[in-house]
């Protein structure tokens, strides 16, 4: 019995010559071979041919990014025993192999050699007419996403701005910290994260509670690190309709390595500071078996241009995949993090602007080290199930389980007497334990309706967390000389009573559907609908607190629609709507109990363009983001800061480009408008009304340039603008625009590459991040650093 897979495009003469030279974007995951050839047939736009036998029982590898069509299929049969040939124009047949010998690829990529009308994929002896040759891979910035429609469509089918950072853009930068990759995206504010975790605004809102890993919250309060990480993709604007509660800006989605690599690399770097880290990302195919497995790690010890600062943190993450049946994919993955730094939570104000001290300069305990500590440690373990029923009707099924702590002791600084020259210190202690549980089930298909194509999804998802706060504050602990401060030896314990010791439920409930359809072959339209069930409790240890519970029933629709006139260009327009409830990320509280859910209404316009067989991308978007009902939490008081309206309105641009001569670049800007437009609320002394969102600048924007030579030899270079920031709601405190420059050298010799990269390659002084509510919590950027890495690859 054949297996057909047949592309939905046909060639020109000219591609029919040599068919396989043309690049195309793929996007196909570890699976069972037949799947993975029918998704290639379809993303390349080649007829493939098979006997079905010659397939059974064996499993393809993932491959992501845009690569040429012999290439991608050298890589699917990698290992399989299995060659193809060109039988005709955009016409493949797989036959066995003329060796049985088997190839081993690099780790990450590989490129096809040669232009002859077959290729092998049976061994790495020397290439004879026919065979497939292993070669240095194109590296490439453009990367595919499902996060944006949970399907698989291209970015320019997508009515919605969405970001990717890719592996590679990681690698050359050298990014160690969500908040490094996140600086590539103009119209992203960086947060200090209470000196604990990851937190950004997008467009002007907090995205606190909004970040996924794999299409799964991923809420916890901790910092992620980059050892497991793929790509970071940001959905600009309201993501309500598959993913529930969250913020009106966006959200940010890890996805993280899979299995479906042979081989791997190990790394070690040293940097400024007495940074070191080594990094492990191994993988294995046992063919035989259908199972593929990787194995990524990390360990890292620093000290930091802040006084007293240090860094220990250990990640490892194994995950299995292996395919029971032609049609089944089970992936196992488990994630591991354990994190200890001291709680920094940046410099005070002084008339206006962060107080003039040299970055270095700490406002807390002078035995910081023992009493000044964030603690978190995060496991996770997932389980992914994808089927293929056929005729274009799947199933996949995630669910994931964490279990999250923190213990965290910091001494903050909270009021600066401008007068005496002095600021007082607070001291908090906070314990976290929470752990919880997320499933997801969707069902797509593609029904073809007359003159429509309907890609359809249905989901539905259901979770539980439970998270238990003890938090004891102590104000006024010490006090201490603003420009000059000599700091005081603090006890660890702190004697007072909790000021919270709560423990908290959130149960959720989500039943969604989205069609994207295909009306001829320049318009398509987008429909989806979500109904979320959302339930909080809370329950308080504290003698004379009640407790409380309040349950949310929200619909949340989105509706777009593309225009496609030529295959290179797509204009859309888009709206939707999204909410966020009371207690999201900290328990109900007497304050916002009887607070309905956040709303916002997005509405969107844009282009996206591909040039040069999509070598070049862009997109422009405006968009008019109005959200009313905003909440804040003070961090030195803990009530809400009832905000009311704010409206952003904007134009963000970005592009990538990957040249064939070696270059290779993203760059980006924005321009916001993001202001409180109704609030009776007051912050500092000031109406809140008519001020600007906090942490948000008018005007930023990133460039990030690299020349490889036969990558063997690379050197690059960026620059990254932020505008002017307000700190707090009553923008009393301005955050001061900067420019910083980085670049990057590196050469291979052989398997082994030595990489530098320099940050901040000026010596400017400026504060990268804010807290958002407070106006003394201002985290200085860092001074001009180094880091040297090496690269081994193992294959």
């Amino acid at each position: 019995m054949a297996l057909a897979a047949a592309g939905g495009v046909g060639a020109n003469a000219a591609q029919a010559a040599n068919p396989g030279e043309e690049s195309r974007t793929f996007a196909i995951p570890t699976q069972p071979l037949s799947r993975s050839i029918l998704a290639f047939g379809e993303q390349s736009g080649l007829q493939i041919t098979a006997e079905a036998a010659l397939l059974e029982g064996r499993i393809g590898p993932a491959i992501s990014g845009r690569i040429d069509r012999d290439t991608a299929l050298g890589m699917l049969l990698e290992g399989s025993g299995l060659s193809y040939s060109h039988i005709g124009p955009d016409m493949i047949m797989l036959t066995h192999a003329r060796q049985a010998h088997k190839m081993r690829l690099s780790p990450v990529r590989v490129a096809a050699a040669n232009t002859d009308s077959s290729g092998d994929a049976g061994g790495a002896a020397p290439a004879t007419p026919g065979d497939i040759t292993v070669t240095a891979a194109e590296i490439d910035y453009r990367t595919p996403t499902t996060s944006a429609l949970k399907i698989d469509a291209p970015l320019r089918d997508i009515p919605q701005t969405v970001n990717v950072i890719s592996d590679q853009v990681i690698r050359d930068q050298r990014a160690l910290s969500v908040q490094d990759v996140l600086k590539n995206i103009a119209g992203i504010g960086l947060a200090t994260g209470d000196g604990q975790r990851d937190q950004a605004t997008i467009r002007g809102f907090t995205a606190q509670s909004d970040l996924f890993v794999d299409g799964l919250r991923d809420d916890a309060l901790y910092f992620r690190d980059l050892s497991n990480v793929d790509r970071i993709e940001v959905i600009k604007g309201p993501a309500s309709v598959l993913y529930g509660r969250g913020s009106s800006g966006g959200l940010i989605n890890r996805v993280t390595k899979k299995p479906g690599t042979e081989g791997g690399e190990i790394v070690a770097s040293y940097g400024s500071w007495n940074d070191r880290r080594g990094e492990v990302d191994l993988g294995h195919m046992f063919t035989d078996a259908n199972i593929a497995a990787r194995l990524t790690g990390a360990i890292e010890r620093s000290d930091s241009y802040r006084d007293k600062q240090f860094l220990r943190r250990e990640a490892i993450a194994p995950s299995l995949a292996f395919t029971p049946d032609e049609r089944t994919t089970i992936l196992l993955q488990a994630d591991y993090l354990r994190d200890r730094r001291v709680t920094d939570h940046g410099i005070p104000a002084f008339q206006g602007r962060p107080v003039d001290v040299a970055p270095s300069t700490y406002y807390g305990a002078a035995n910081a080290r023992d009493v000044d500590f964030s603690q978190s440690e995060v496991w996770s373990t997932t389980a992914t199930i994808d089927h293929d029923f056929g005729s274009g009707f799947r199933l996949h099924d995630a669910l994931r389980y964490y279990d999250f702590t923190l213990d965290r002791q910091n001494t903050i600084p909270n009021i600066v007497n401008e007068t005496a020259r002095t600021v007082t210190l607070n001291r908090q202690s906070t314990d976290r334990a929470e752990h919880g549980w997320f499933n997801q089930l969707e069902l797509t298909n593609i029904l073809p309706t007359g003159p429509l194509r309907h890609q359809l999804l249905i989901g539905f998802e259901s979770g539980r967390q439970i998270k238990n706060e003890r938090r004891v504050n102590r104000a006024n602990v010490a006090t201490v000389d603003l420009f000059n401060p000599e700091l005081p030896i603090l006890p660890l314990a702190i004697s007072a009573a909790p000021a919270t010791d709560t423990r908290a439920s959130f149960t959720t409930i989500g039943l969604y559907a989205q069609d994207l359809i295909s009306l001829g072959s320049h318009w398509k339209a987008l429909a989806g609908l979500r109904y979320d069930r959302f339930r909080q409790e809370s329950h308080p240890r504290i003698a004379g607190q009640r407790a409380l519970g309040r349950t949310d029933k929200v619909f949340s629709p989105r509706i777009g629609m593309v225009w496609q006139p030529t295959r290179s260009q797509s204009y859309y327009i888009s709206w939707n709507r999204s909410f966020q409830p009371s207690g999201e990320a900290f328990a109900l509280s007497a304050a916002n109990a009887d607070i309905s859910p956040e709303k916002t209404i997005n509405r969107e316009i844009g282009a996206k363009y591909e040039l040069f067989d999509g070598r070049i991308s862009a997109t422009v978007s405006a968009f008019n983001l109005k959200r009313s009902g905003i909440k804040a939490t003070d961090p030195l008081t803990l009530t809400i800061v009832p905000i009311g309206v704010q409206r952003t309105r904007g134009i963000e641009f970005s592009g990538q480009a990957s040249l064939a001569d070696g270059w290779r670049a993203i760059v980006s800007y924005a321009y916001l408008d993001a202001k409180v437009i109704s609030s009776p609320a007051f912050d500092s002394g000031r109406p809140i009304q008519g001020k600007r969102a906090t942490l948000t600048p008018r005007n930023s924007a990133s460039l990030w340039v690299v020349r490889s030579f036969h990558d063997r030899i690379g050197i690059g270079g960026g620059a990254n603008y932020v505008g002017n920031r307000w700190a707090n709601p009553g923008n009393t405190v301005i955050l001061p625009h900067y420019v910083t420059a980085d670049a990057t050298a590196w050469v291979r010799f052989g398997k082994l590459q030595l990489q530098l990269n320099v940050s901040n390659i000026f010596d400017r002084d400026y504060i990268v991040s804010g807290h958002g509510t407070s106006p003394n919590l201002n985290m200085p950027g860092a001074p001009r650093s180094a880091v040297l890495t090496a690269r081994y690859a193992i294959n």
